[in-house]
């Protein structure tokens, strides 16, 4: 055999070496590294809104006609930061509910306003029906059986005494109540009547007058608080108890012989307050009571339950 060259030798051993290594070789693959996932973004989503219930507006409640000598209730509409009638201030509860007053005299109508957050007002006319007053002659004398001047004299620190109690304003709750009588005596005196005394014209009578023997005891129409018991008599009243049931109404009782109250004390409906007697101006024993409300002064029988 003939020998190849040796250039022909190299070139197969080269050839030979490569396909060896072709064949022993492991072709490890890389995987590309994968891109980064972004990060995940945030979708925003409205809130469902929660639905607020609104509470139903409050109309007003009050009657469009009443009577001299009458008080009437009722609620102002929602909203109302004050109320007013004929532009003077009406107390209102956080409730909407108030009582107002037509006096013995007041007019054929009277205009109620309720005035808001925002400024405006809302008013209410309410008709006012006339009164029926009787004309009564009273056999005593006009200034309590004693002289002009000393009557005078006394007079002055009773009245600031009484207009002093009704100018206070207690947190009571009595106007609310459905008032009862004090006593049950006959009723002799009513409420309006002009009074004659002795011959001479006299300011109409303000109260009810109610028949009872001295000693009889009588009651609390509805609650309040003591805002004058004066044990000594004054000229025309006498013995005198008056009671704050709130928002400005009051009572006031005439001629008593004992009171068993004191200024201040908190008193509730049917607790006996004290005793009817004949003290002051008076031609025998009996029970006065009057009332007023804001300057308007009452009728009695107009409030209190059953009717008489």
């Amino acid at each position: 055999m003939n020998a190849l060259p040796r250039s022909a030798t190299v070139t197969a051993r080269i050839v030979a070496g490569f396909a060896t290594l072709l064949l022993t070789t492991t072709c490890t693959v890389v995987p590309r590294p994968a891109a980064e996932a972004p990060p995940p973004v945030a979708v925003s989503r409205p809130t469902p809104a929660i639905p607020i219930i609104q509470p139903p507006a409050r109309p007003w409640t009050i009657a469009s006609a009443s009577e001299q000598g009458a008080v009437l209730r009722g609620v102002a509409p929602s909203g109302t930061v004050a109320l007013s009638l004929e532009g003077n201030a009406v107390p209102i509860a956080d409730d909407g509910a108030f009582i107002i007053a037509f006096d013995r005299d007041a007019p054929s109508s009277e205009t109620l306003t309720a005035t808001f957050a925002d400024g405006h007002s809302d008013s209410r006319t309410i008709a006012i029906a006339p009164g029926r007053w009787d004309i009564q002659n009273i056999d005593a004398s006009l200034t309590g059986g004693v002289s002009s001047a000393e009557f005078q004299r006394r007079r002055a620190p009773e009245l600031a005494r009484i207009n002093a109690a009704r100018a206070q304003a207690n947190a009571v709750d009595g106007w609310r109540q459905a008032f009862i009588w004090p006593t049950d005596g006959r009723i002799t005196g009513v409420f309006g009547s002009q009074r004659i005394y002795r011959g001479t014209p006299a300011s109409y009578h303000s109260g009810v007058d109610m028949a009872g023997a001295t000693g009889t005891v009588f009651r609390a129409p509805a609650d309040g608080v003591v805002i004058l018991a004066a044990d000594e008599p004054f000229t025309l009243e006498g013995r005198l108890l008056m009671i704050d049931h709130g928002h400005g109404l009051n009572s006031a009782f005439l001629h008593c012989s004992k009171l068993y109250v004191t200024e201040g004390q908190q008193v509730r409906q049917g607790q006996p307050l004290g005793e009817i007697g004949s003290t002051g101006r008076a031609t025998g024993p009996h029970l006065h009571w009057s009332m007023k409300l804001a300057g308007a002064r009452i009728d009695p029988r107009k409030l209190a339950r059953p009717a008489r």
